[in-house]
């Protein structure tokens, strides 16, 4: 008998230490959810605005829109998941074996990016101040038809994307430091598998540009 009592305070301790545990882990994660949706201290939402011109032979230029939803996890370091809407304008050659291969080409095309977005701030939210901006992950070619870039095409439907910028924090006022106007120089970078006449290797698409954005 003590020992089916024995057994039973025991089974009452552990199933109450892990209702206990889950309880905790269930607050802490609504917590989270609140400080994310009622735009809490730490929350920080951005949208940015973009255009890249390209470089080297095989070249194109970018317009973006896009918006990154994350936390600022210390004054100097925010994190945050993002995507956007790449427009993409590309330098295409005449051929004569494209001209006549059959494929669906393009020269304007539209792509989705998809990234982690980590930021380094240099500098208090009080005054006009520097941050360094990663963007990487992955962007997909929405579409059917390839897109021509000089004497080839495109015609994978995802790449690898980067986009570090250097640039200026702008506080709105001394009241309102949270929200603030951002000016950056960036650098991107796509990768795709590049095809021509009979043969496929990888492109790197190259180019500098402008960022606006707005956070709040």
């Amino acid at each position: 008998m003590k020992r089916l009592l024995l057994t039973l305070s025991l089974m009452a301790a552990l199933t109450f230490g892990a209702s206990a545990q889950y309880y905790s882990m269930i607050n802490q994660a609504t917590n989270m959810m609140q400080t994310v949706f009622s735009g809490g201290m730490r929350y920080r939402g951005m949208v940015d605005a973009s255009y890249v011109q390209g470089i080297g032979n095989k070249r194109a230029d970018f317009l973006e829109f896009s918006t990154t939803q994350g936390l600022k996890y210390a004054d100097w370091f925010f994190m945050g998941i993002g995507a956007g809407v790449d427009v993409m304008f590309a330098h295409a050659g005449d051929p004569q074996w494209l001209q006549n291969s059959g494929k669906s080409l393009t020269t304007t095309a539209c792509m989705i990016p998809l990234f982690t977005d980590f930021r380094f701030i240099i500098g208090g939210e009080k005054q006009i101040g520097f941050f360094i901006d990663i963007k990487a992950g992955c962007s997909f070619l929405v579409g059917k038809n390839n897109v021509q870039i000089g004497d080839g095409y495109l015609n994978r439907s995802e790449c690898f994307y980067l986009k570090p910028g250097l640039g200026l924090r702008i506080p709105i006022s001394q009241d309102n430091t949270k929200c603030a106007f951002n000016i950056s120089a960036v650098y991107n970078l796509v990768t795709s598998n590049y095809w021509w006449q009979t043969s496929s290797s990888n492109i790197t698409l190259n180019g500098f540009g402008v960022n606006i954005g707005y956070e709040w």
